[in-house]
């Protein structure tokens, strides 16, 4: 599909839609994809973000902000799946579904892919969902009543206590206890 020309791809998608996108939204990411495959990969586009501080906030802003550029479309369904660059850190969302991304491609083992070799797994951020959220709270590993970017950023911190070279390794484990209602 990254191959076909826009129009090819407007009309195979027209059809298509998940949850909040509709089938332009769908449309739009593929053709923002296929221009960002004209120019770069995605690694690359993180890791322009990532290496000034070794933050990969940064790199996800730059992704989003990238993806924006190649094809901008002001739809409340294509912002949901692209994500916006926030004003502040501190009023971010968790951005889940982008660390959890950036969990698999960096990360290698079982369920991790380890594809990525530019961004370090040291700085990784946890995936923070609802489940990890309220697990962590009950374990003490999170103070933060708020579901967000501080929450996600001070559970990493709390993390790297146990493993500084590696703190999203935990993230599984958690995430099941929550879901399986063990803790």
């Amino acid at each position: 599909m990254l191959e076909a020309s826009d129009d090819v791809i407007m009309s195979e998608l027209s059809s298509h839609y998940y949850r909040f996108q509709n089938s332009q939204d769908i449309a739009t990411l593929f053709i923002a994809l296929k221009r960002l495959k004209q120019i770069d990969n995605i690694e690359n586009i993180f890791y322009e973000g990532y290496k000034k501080e070794e933050s990969v906030l940064d790199g996800l802003w730059n992704f989003i902000t990238v993806i924006q550029e190649l094809y901008p479309r002001e739809s409340r369904g294509y912002k949901f799946l692209v994500g916006s660059v926030p004003k502040k850190v501190n009023s971010a969302g968790t951005y889940k579904r982008y660390l959890m991304f950036l969990r698999w491609m960096v990360r290698s083992g079982e369920i991790d892919l380890g594809l990525w070799s530019k961004i370090d797994k040291k700085d990784l951020l946890m995936p923070l969902d609802t489940h990890t959220f309220k697990v962590s709270q009950k374990l003490g590993l999170l103070k933060r009543k708020t579901y967000d970017m501080k929450a996600v950023l001070e559970l990493t911190e709390t993390l790297k206590g146990f493993d500084k070279s590696d703190p999203i390794k935990y993230d599984f484990a958690l995430y099941r206890l929550g879901q399986e209602k063990i803790v």
